[in-house]
């Protein structure tokens, strides 16, 4: 899997709704907020179950009714199309 250029990146960032880059990392991020924590976890493990699919994993935690994401591919050291994807979510 190859990390996206620099143009790609933008180009794919700009069609992520809330999405954006990290500071310190080739990752993007994005927080979600759910009506309580049942929708949050529902949401999860509607997503993990895609993502396990896409043999592609976030990086999540969740506290309550938040959840917070970072996707980056760590074999390829940056974002891939298999980020996007998964953002599009």
């Amino acid at each position: 899997m190859q990390v996206l250029s620099a143009k790609e990146y933008e180009a794919a960032l700009r069609t992520l709704n809330g999405w954006r880059k990290m500071a310190k990392r080739e990752a993007i991020e994005k927080q979600f907020i759910f009506a309580d924590f049942a929708t949050a976890f529902a949401w999860m493990s509607h997503i993990a179950i895609i993502a396990d699919k896409l043999d592609h994993h976030p990086e999540w935690s969740n506290v309550y009714n938040r959840v917070d994401v970072v996707l980056t591919t760590h074999d390829a050291k940056g974002i891939t199309a298999r980020d996007i994807t998964l953002a599009h979510l």
